[in-house]
């Protein structure tokens, strides 16, 4: 038995060591290794890998970055653990980060706006960094809409309650704009019972009304504060701009990979 634990550790390490050394070989030196941390949730994950694939100006194959993806579905809830009603999701993340790392990415991105709130605890236990994507999408609403004084957020109860979007877009000189109770409840319904569930067109439905209600009481900009939110708010489907930070993470991420000049 010892023996085969031994024989399997050592099996690990060779190929660990393997890996290190075929990517140190092969690979540009000018281009780095994206990695995801996802799983919150999958369809979320799923979508940003997509997404930088369709970010990426390519002719072939080998034109693409390198991706390393750890699907990690069993971080406890982000929302529930800063509403202080559940586990604190930064043991799990943090353990999810390090497999990235010895799995050879060179940075990370993170397809979860909650799980931002743990972020700058989660970087220090990291040695690769974190690109921010609340803090890119803030940068991008202040270069590409200066005019925009006033945003509404759709975002979880977590992320709400947060404040990392007022924080982040305050310094932008953008106002965030929340949803009354009434309407959030409505927003947390159509994340949590129905896109997560895989019903993205009555979520979808939800959304959208409770985005009109925001653009009627004054808002300029509606942001994607949630990545489920993501997936079926577009860009023309509202009268006002659609600020999707999933979108800003891919071809930030996509721009880090390739070295290419981003914000």
């Amino acid at each position: 038995m010892a023996s085969s634990l031994w024989s399997s550790s050592y099996a690990r390490g060779i190929s660990v060591n393997f890996v290190q050394s075929f990517l140190l070989i092969v690979l540009p030196l000018s281009e780095k290794i994206i990695g995801i941390l996802g799983g919150m949730g999958p369809e979320a994950t799923a979508d940003l890998y997509l997404r930088i694939i369709r970010a990426t100006n390519v002719k072939r194959d080998q034109d693409h970055p390198r991706v390393i993806i750890y699907s990690n579905s069993k971080v406890p809830d982000r929302t529930t653990a800063i509403l202080e009603a559940g586990p604190s999701p930064l043991p799990e993340l943090i353990r999810a980060g390090k497999r990235l790392e010895e799995a050879g990415a060179d940075f990370i991105i993170i397809p979860c706006n909650t799980a931002h709130y743990f972020i700058d605890q989660l970087q220090k236990e990291l040695r690769v960094p974190i690109l921010n994507m609340i803090r890119l999408s803030a940068g991008k609403a202040e270069e590409s809409y200066p005019k925009v004084r006033k945003a509404g957020l759709l975002a979880s109860d977590g992320t709400v309650k947060s404040g990392l979007y007022r924080s982040a877009y305050g310094v932008a000189g953008i106002d965030i704009m929340e949803p009354s109770p009434e309407r959030q409840t409505e927003v947390m319904k159509a994340i949590y019972q129905y896109i997560k569930a895989g019903n993205l067109i009555d979520g979808g439905l939800l959304l959208h009304g409770v985005a009109k209600d925001l653009v009627a009481a004054g808002a300029e900009m509606i942001i994607c504060g949630c990545t489920e939110v993501s997936l079926v708010l577009k860009e023309g489907d509202l009268t006002v701009p659609i600020l999707d930070p999933l979108q800003i993470l891919a071809e930030a991420a996509v721009a880090e990979a390739l070295q290419k000049e981003h914000r």
